[in-house]
C-alpha cells in the first residue's frame, strides 16, 4: 500500500498540531487514529484495536514499558529516602566562591548519568542552596542542568536514553556496538557539555537573559525571579525537601545498576530491577521506610511514568501505520532523491531537532524517526552509526530548546526557574552550539 504524498498527513497533523496546541498527547492519539483510517478504511475501529494489541505484543514496547516503570520506581525511592539530597550535600562541601558551585554542579551531572530526571532533580536540589549563597542567579543553574542532563544521558551508554535507543535500533538489525560507535559523532551533546563548562568558568561570556540575570543579582536583586511555570506533560511530583540520608543510599544502587547491566550484556532491565532490589535492602535495613512504604513508593513511582508510556504507546501505533501506508518508503525516496548523501547527516540532525522541538517528545520522535533514517542510511551506503549520532544530537537539541519538553519542566521543578525563562536563557548558547554541530555534520558527510 503506497499513498505517496498523502501518507505524510498523519505525521503532518502531529507536528503542526503540537506546534499550535502544545498538546503532544492529544495530537499523538489523533494522528494515530488518522493513520489507522488510512490503513483499515471503513473497518478502522476494529483495525485500530488490532493495532493496539500489536503494539502491546511488540517486544520493543514491552522493553520500553518496563524501563519506564522501573525508572519511575527508582526515582521515587531515591527521593523518599533522602538519597538525592545526601549525595548532593557531599559534593556541595567542596563548593565555595563565585565559580566553584557551578563547576561542582557540572561534575555532579556526570555521576547522575543514568537518567535525565534523576540528574536534573539531584543536581538542582543538591546545589541550589549553595549557588544561592554564592549569589549565582538561579537561571544559570537551570541552564546548566537542563543542558547537561540530556547531553550526558545520550553520551554515557548505560542510561535510560541509551537503553531506549538500543531497543529501537535492534529492530533495524543494529545493537549496542553501533550505538557505541555513534558516540564520537554526537557533536551537539559533546559541544553542549564543553560550552556549559566554559560558561561556568567565565571563559565564554554571559549574554542575553543570563547576563541580565547576573546584573539583577549584582544590583541586590533576588537570585530567583518568580514567574509562572506552565503545565507539564510529566506526571512526576515535585520533590519536597527531605532529611538527607547517607550518600551511599544513592551511590550503591547506581553502582549495582551499572555492574548488573554490564554483566547481562548491557540489558538495562536487569540493572534497574537489581538496583530497586538493593534499594529495598538498604532502606528497609536502615528503617528509612517500612515494607509497606517501600512497596507504595515503587507503585507510585511507576505510576508517574504512565503519561509518557501512553504517549509512546500511541507513537508505536502511528509508526506502524506510517510503515503500512508507505510513508517510510516515500520519505526515504524523497530524501534520497533531494538530499545529497554528503548532506544526509546534517538533514537528519535538523529534521529530528525540529520535530522534537515541535512535539516535545524526544523518545517519541525516536520511535518515529529511527525506522525511517536507519533504512535510509542503508539504502545510501552511509554509516548507520553516523545517522544514530545525528538522531541523538537532534533529540537533545530539540529537547533542550522546547519550552514544554519534560526535561525543561523537570528543571523548573528542581530550580524554580519558569520554563519560558529557561529557554530564553539557554537559546543563545544552544543555537550557537547547534550551528557548530551542523558544521561538524557537514564535514563528516564530506569526509
Amino acid at each position: 500500500m503506497d499513498y505517496g504524498l498523502i501518507s505524510c498527513i498523519p505525521i503532518t497533523v502531529l507536528v503542526v498540531g503540537a506546534l499550535i496546541t502544545k498538546r503532544i498527547a492529544e495530537m499523538m492519539v489523533i494522528s494515530s487514529v488518522i493513520g489507522a483510517i488510512f490503513v483499515h478504511k471503513s473497518n478502522f475501529f476494529s483495525g485500530y484495536i488490532e493495532m493496539m494489541y500489536g503494539v502491546l505484543s511488540n517486544p520493543s514496547y514491552q522493553f520500553v514499558l518496563i524501563i519506564l516503570m522501573a525508572f519511575g520506581a527508582l526515582i521515587r525511592l531515591f527521593q523518599e529516602a533522602g538519597a538525592l539530597s545526601g549525595f548532593g550535600r557531599i559534593l556541595s562541601k567542596f563548593a565555595g566562591g563565585p565559580k566553584k558551585p557551578l563547576l561542582i554542579a557540572w561534575v555532579m551531572c556526570f555521576f547522575m548519568f543514568i537518567d535525565d530526571y534523576i540528574c536534573t532533580l539531584a543536581v538542582s536540589f543538591g546545589m541550589k542552596e549553595i549557588t544561592d549563597q554564592s549569589r549565582i542567579p538561579r537561571e544559570h543553574l537551570a541552564y546548566q542542568v537542563g543542558s547537561m542532563a540530556p547531553s550526558i544521558c545520550v553520551l554515557i551508554p548505560f542510561s535510560s536514553w541509551t537503553a531506549f535507543t538500543v531497543g529501537l535500533i535492534s529492530e533495524q538489525g543494529l545493537g549496542f556496538s553501533e550505538y557505541i560507535a555513534a558516540i564520537p559523532f554526537m557533536f551537539l551533546p559533546m559541544i553542549t557539555i564543553i560550552v556549559c563548562l566554559l560558561v561556568a568558568w567565565g571563559i565564554i561570556p554571559k549574554v542575553g537573559v543570563l547576563k541580565k540575570s547576573y546584573e539583577r543579582v549584582q544590583q541586590g536583586g533576588e537570585v530567583l525571579m518568580k514567574e509562572k511555570i506552565g503545565v507539564s506533560i510529566v506526571d512526576l511530583d515535585v520533590p519536597v525537601e527531605r532529611k538527607a540520608s547517607s550518600s551511599l543510599n544513592f551511590i550503591v544502587p547506581v553502582i549495582v545498576l551499572v555492574l548488573v547491566t554490564m554483566l547481562f550484556e548491557h540489558d538495562l532491565v536487569h540493572g534497574l530491577l537489581a538496583a530497586v532490589f538493593v534499594q529495598g535492602i538498604l532502606y528497609l535495613s536502615q528503617k528509612i521506610m517500612t515494607p509497606t512504604e517501600f512497596a507504595t513508593n515503587c507503585f507510585e513511582g511507576a505510576k508517574t511514568m504512565c503519561n509518557i508510556a501512553l504517549i509512546v504507546f500511541f507513537a508505536f501505533i502511528l509508526n506502524s501505520a506510517n510503515q503500512t501506508i508507505g510513508f517510510t518508503d516515500f520519505f526515504i525516496r524523497g530524501i534520497g532523491e533531494s538530499v545529497p548523501v554528503r548532506l544526509l547527516p546534517l538533514a537528519v540532525f535538523l529534521i529530528v531537532a525540529f520535530t522534537t522541538f515541535a512535539t516535545a517528545g524526544y523518545w517519541v520522535v525516536q520511535v518515529i524517526t529511527v525506522p525511517i533514517f536507519i533504512p535510509l542510511a542503508a539504502s545510501t551506503g552511509l554509516n548507520p552509526s553516523i545517522v544514530i549520532a545525528a538522531i541523538m544530537s537532534g533529540v537533545t537539541f530539540g529537547g533542550i530548546l522546547c519550552f514544554y519538553s519534560d526535561i525543561v519542566f523537570m528543571t523548573a521543578a528542581g530550580t524554580g526557574v519558569a520554563n519560558i525563562r529557561q529557554v530564553k536563557v539557554a537559546a543563545p548558547y544552544v543555537l550557537g552550539t547547534a550551528v557548530l554541530a551542523a558544521i561538524c555534520y557537514i564535514i563528516v558527510g564530506y569526509i
